[in-house]
């Protein structure tokens, strides 16, 4: 049978419309573009939150999911958000939860989770969701509080049966703390994470001083903190991106030096860089040593636990240099990753690249106005209830006539209306009392609607203020901050480094020349060496804590060198494995390119290197001053086949103060106690003992006295005393106290074991020295986070008081270096 055919209607034919397909495919891409922007892939500058991730957060909110609840199965989570507010598929959700619990992913993580949530660098893949659980952790009911105070606005869902938060209430700036990556069409974005307390800090500070600078908030945020840890070298990428929003550094792992077994040295990793896992790094290690493209490692072991973390033992080759092999690694694996900071996010609703100080403003002014609109809320609220309070005080007052007002009429109606009517009450206030229980009309009743008013009367006034003063609202934004803060800030992980470590070869030569140079050691434990025999100079200004040069050991490169610590121990290390320091005439701190002590020797706990010194035979040794008030001289009669040993027999607890090398032996030494008592003498008279020795008397100490500072004095002429007085309860750093700079020729010569004479008169309140120190003037001064703190001028009373101090210093240092000593002070 044939089959018949119909012409379509003619109203349906006058339908088709001509388009050209050009423009077509050009504003499809157009709407798919703004989608994926929009919907997906950028997060909104106020709260740092993706459409998926804000929506996450919200309905587990919902839910009741929070910290002290019980898990829920995250099917049951991914379903609720994708059936009520996420028009995409359960993948992305579950995606987006997952690393919202992930600590090495998130500074800050926001999901508390049950089971594999998978692994570092992606490694393990998390487990099926039917398998997992969550719920909210505590700091992610800060971006969520308040929401139901008409803080923000609702949108309605992808059909319109539900609304969405337009954006968190966000209680701190998440898009910095944990920063964001995502790829869109035509851009991208990818923040590095910082740490809480230091954003809060420069947030605070913006609300306080609107129009600061970046460089006052880079005093406060100086670099990203990343979730891993590591070490991130060379800043002047992050500087770029905390000015334009764009920008590249490095991150290094963590390693030590250290002795893996009786005969190997072994690298051991413990941080690696952000988002590499320690499976990538094994895999890239093993192929370049089967293609013999690295040498001298001959052992790898992956000892990574949940009880101790990441561990990666790299076991060398006798006879090859750690840090030689160390640089490779860094060279030819993931162990040294590149980070390219680009910070787009949404303003407005507007993709906008940012800079440190715009992500903190967008952040601020959103804060504002969530404070602002909950305030707004919050007396609004309390209005209506003071209105429905004052209308039952009237009922309250009589009661009789509005009883009988009640009974009288003949339905609710006719009876508010009979209230309104009779007290001058609303609407509202009328239905209120009908509705309101006759058992609740007692005096008892009376005196709580009476403390009520009251009470909604200053809370109103209050609110009132806040919305009234833009000071108010910015001092009340900034003490909430300061409060989360102080709940939910932790260390910093991520090290800075300004320099990129060029001092620490590639290829270091085994069989160095021999030539002069200057070992240097610094009071936060870095260590290194000078390219030549010229000293590494010492800034005017202390602008890190590296700038505060604890010694200068003059010494030749093929040389080894003693690191003296407060057990009594000295270790011999052999100056070529010493960074050099670069010299290259920038304003650079010197150490800023050493490497920590802890690269070098193993340390026990509670054990700390005290001073460097020199380990030729030549010179008159070295002298070792207690916290106890003993004095030892150090014959330079090392035992050349020992790199462990002791310099001097501790008693009692007893702990080593200070180390000074000895260039004559006719030098004066000098100790300074916590009693304010200062005592000089010669070091001829102390004569040199053997290494097991236990030291002579140096100076008297009362019961509860301790020495504070020892060492020598070659230049005496030069030479002033520093001296810091406070309560003997402060712990270090923690208050200002009065300081005193005197010359330290004012002192007599004493003879030893005497208590020397007073260095410093207490004021009202102060009962001890809390720091001392003597040597090469001018003297600098640091507080604790390494800025100058500037100290009284010279004064020719030694036993004299001192002025009060602007800033609580922990760091005394002198402004110059020589051959011989630079010490700093000790603090209690």
């Amino acid at each position: 049978m044939a089959r018949t055919t119909s012409r379509p209607p003619e109203d349906l034919a006058e339908k088709i419309i001509d388009i050209d397909v050009s423009e077509e495919m050009r504003g499809s891409f157009l709407e798919y573009a703004y989608s994926v922007i929009y919907q997906r892939a950028l997060p909104d500058a106020r709260d740092g939150m993706k459409p998926v991730q804000r929506r996450i957060l919200y309905q587990m909110n919902e839910m009741g999911l929070r910290p002290d609840r019980g898990h829920v199965k995250c099917a049951r989570v991914v379903g609720e958000v994708m059936g009520r507010l996420h028009p995409h598929g359960d993948s992305a959700i579950y995606d987006a939860l997952v690393r919202m619990s992930q600590s090495f992913a998130m500074r800050v993580p926001l999901v508390d989770g049950h089971g594999n949530f998978g692994s570092l660098g992606g490694d393990d893949a998390p487990a099926a969701m039917r398998y997992t659980e969550a719920r909210l952790e505590r700091p992610a009911e800060l971006l969520v509080s308040s929401i139901d105070e008409d803080v923000v606005d609702f949108k309605p869902n992808y059909d319109g049966q539900e609304t969405e938060p337009e954006v968190l209430p966000a209680a701190f700036p998440n898009l910095l703390v944990n920063g964001s990556s995502g790829i869109a069409v035509g851009m991208a974005t990818n923040m590095a994470p910082h740490n809480l307390g230091e954003v809060i800090a420069a947030a605070r500070h913006l609300i306080a001083h609107p129009d600061a600078t970046l460089e006052e908030l880079t005093e406060f945020v100086p670099g990203p903190d990343l979730p891993t840890g590591g070490t991130i070298v060379g800043l002047d990428g992050v500087r770029d991106a905390y000015q334009r929003g764009r920008g590249t550094f490095k991150t290094r792992a963590t390693v030590s030096i250290t002795k893996v077994s009786a005969r190997r040295t072994g690298l051991v990793v413990t941080e690696l860089p952000y988002n590499v896992g320690p499976e990538k790094v094994v895999s890239r290690i093993k192929e370049l040593v089967q293609s013999k493209k690295l040498q001298g490692i001959s052992d790898l072991k992956d000892l990574t636990d949940r009880n101790q973390g990441l561990r990666l033992v790299i076991e060398l080759k006798n006879g090859f240099n750690p840090e030689a092999v160390l640089e490779e690694l860094y060279r030819l694996t993931p162990m040294e990753e590149s980070f390219g900071i680009n910070n787009v996010a949404l303003v407005d609703g507007q993709p906008q690249t940012l800079g440190l100080r715009e992500l903190l403003e967008v952040y601020v002014n959103h804060r504002l106005d969530v404070v602002r609109r909950r305030s707004e809320h919050r007396r609004t609220k309390r209005q209506e209830r003071l209105h429905l309070v004052d209308g039952l005080m009237v009922a309250l007052l009589n009661i009789d006539r509005v009883i009988a007002l009640i009974r009288e009429a003949d339905d609710t109606a006719a009876a508010r209306e009979s209230l309104m009517g009779a007290f001058d009450l609303s609407e509202i206030q009328a239905r209120y009392i009908l509705d309101t229980p006759l058992r609740r009309l007692t005096r008892y009743d009376r005196l709580e609607l009476e403390t009520e008013r009251d009470k909604l009367n200053k809370e109103i006034d209050e609110l009132t203020a806040i919305l009234e003063s833009d000071k108010k609202l910015r001092r009340l934004v900034s003490k909430e901050l300061g409060e989360v803060s102080k709940e939910y800030a932790t260390p910093r992980r991520t090290q800075l480094r300004e320099s990129d470590g060029a001092a620490r070869s590639a290829v270091i030569p085994l069989e160095m020349a021999d030539q002069p140079c200057h070992v240097v050691f610094g009071v936060e434990g870095n260590i290194g060496r000078s390219k030549g025999a010229t000293v590494p100079r010492v800034y005017e200004g202390l602008r890190t804590k590296h700038d505060a040069v604890t010694v200068t050991v003059p010494t030749t490169s093929r040389s080894d060198i003693g690191l003296v610590t407060d057990l009594g121990r000295m270790i011999r290390v052999p100056v070529v494995e010493l960074p050099e320091l670069p010299d290259d005439g920038t304003e650079r701190p010197p150490l800023a390119a050493g490497l920590h002590v802890s690269e070098f020797v193993q340390l026990d706990e509670d054990e700390h290197v005290v001073s460097v010194v020199a380990m030729d035979s030549s010179g008159a040794g070295f002298a070792v001053g207690t916290r106890a008030g003993v004095v030892k001289r150090v014959a330079p009669d090392y035992p050349p086949n020992k790199d462990d040993f002791e310099v001097i027999t501790l008693k009692d607890d007893d702990r080593v103060v200070g180390v000074t090398q000895l260039s004559t032996g006719e030098e004066d030494l000098a100790f300074v106690t916590s009693e304010a008592q200062l005592l000089r003498f010669s070091a001829t008279a102390v004569r040199p003992q053997g290494r097991p020795a236990g030291g002579v008397a140096g100076v008297r100490l009362s019961e509860d006295a301790r020495v504070l500072w020892f060492g020598a004095v070659p230049l005496p002429e030069d030479s002033v005393v520093v001296t810091v007085a406070g309560e003997s309860t402060a712990l270090e750093g923690t208050q200002a106290g009065s300081a005193k700079v005197t010359p330290f020729e004012a002192y007599p010569v004493k003879g030893r074991a005497t208590g020397g004479v007073r260095c410093h008169r207490f004021l009202k309140g102060e009962d001890t020295l809390l720091l001392a120190w003597i040597g090469r003037a001018p003297a600098r001064a640091s507080r604790a986070d390494g800025k100058p703190v500037r100290l009284p001028d010279l004064s020719e009373r030694r036993d004299g008081s001192g002025d009060a101090l602007p800033r609580a210093i922990t760091t005394v240092g002198s402004g110059q270096t020589d051959s011989g000593i630079t010490a700093p002070g000790s603090g209690t």
